[in-house]
């Protein structure tokens, strides 16, 4: 297994949700690998942490990534962060997510969980497992 991967799918998962057209739809450019400072726009997409499981096996060195990617929202109900959730699992499930290093074997959906916070807002946490062989 190795770590080595990690922060290079971290940055194509970005550019991949940023250069996605219904997503920005819904979105704009409010793609965050870190929030930034200031006043945060109604509806927005920031990646989270991850967790990392070995996968090598006799043809090589592997690991599988659960990552999550998280949409949180301002609006009433839960229809506008619902729907930039979907635009989001339409991004990610099944590309093919060009890596600097490795190869990217299988992208999924994993779970989702969607929450009423405390200010009112909404937000989904959704999880993906995504399969890397370092090639």
């Amino acid at each position: 297994m190795t770590y080595a991967l990690a922060g290079g799918l971290q940055s194509a998962i970005y550019t991949h949700l940023s250069g996605d057209a219904a997503l920005a739809a819904l979105v704009g450019g409010a793609i965050y690998d870190a929030l930034p400072a200031g006043t945060l726009p109604q509806t927005y997409v920031a990646l989270g942490g991850e967790e990392v499981l070995d996968r090598s096996d006799v043809t090589g060195s592997g690991a599988e990534h659960r990552f999550f990617v998280t949409v949180t929202s301002d609006a009433a109900g839960f229809a506008a962060a619902k729907s930039a959730a979907a635009a989001v699992c339409d991004a990610l499930v099944g590309a093919a997510v060009p890596l600097p290093r490795g190869r990217l074997a299988g992208l999924w959906f994993d779970r989702a969980r969607a929450e009423r916070l405390t200010g009112g807002g909404r937000q989904i946490t959704l999880r993906f497992r995504a399969r890397l062989e370092d090639v």
